[in-house]
């Protein structure tokens, strides 16, 4: 399927937007993965599979997370090529009458998006990593202080 880096970027972006408004709807959400998807959530706990997707996310969307909405944003999408995407975004679990996540509840994530033979994106791996400022700025910190590559 031909289609411009443009077109491309805004299929996967509303694909990224499917996915959100799916939360909470285990088939739904489960949908826009790929059957072989992997799935790394904040913890560090893996789903592998659409139905491990599905399965693993069923008892929180009918317990603890019942009622609740998915705040995403994007950061940035880069076509690896013509049918792979790699999405950088922020999100975080909305509950009651909460327009954004607080800052304990943010994360960074990253998909990888991959374009079907029908020419719909899915989601084939994601990884989900709670925000940790302070750590982060200490991190820069450090960094600034680490060996430049052929220094000792």
């Amino acid at each position: 399927m031909t289609t411009t880096a443009a077109e491309a970027e805004s299929a996967v972006r509303a694909h990224f937007e499917r996915n959100r408004l799916a939360w909470a709807d285990t088939g739904a959400y489960g949908a826009t993965f790929t059957e072989d998807a992997d799935y790394v959530t904040f913890y560090g706990g893996r789903m592998r599979g659409r139905r491990g997707i599905e399965e693993g996310h069923r008892g929180l969307f009918e317990g603890v997370l019942k009622g609740s909405r998915l705040w995403s944003s994007v950061d940035s999408v880069v076509l690896l090529a013509p049918d792979v995407a790699l999405v950088h975004s922020r999100g975080g679990v909305l509950k009651g009458k909460r327009a954004e996540p607080s800052a304990r509840a943010l994360s960074v994530q990253t998909y990888v998006m991959v374009r079907g033979g029908d020419g719909q994106w899915l989601i084939r791996s994601f990884q989900n990593t709670r925000y940790r400022p302070r750590v982060e700025a200490f991190s820069n910190r450090l960094a600034k202080f680490a060996p430049k590559p052929g220094q000792g």
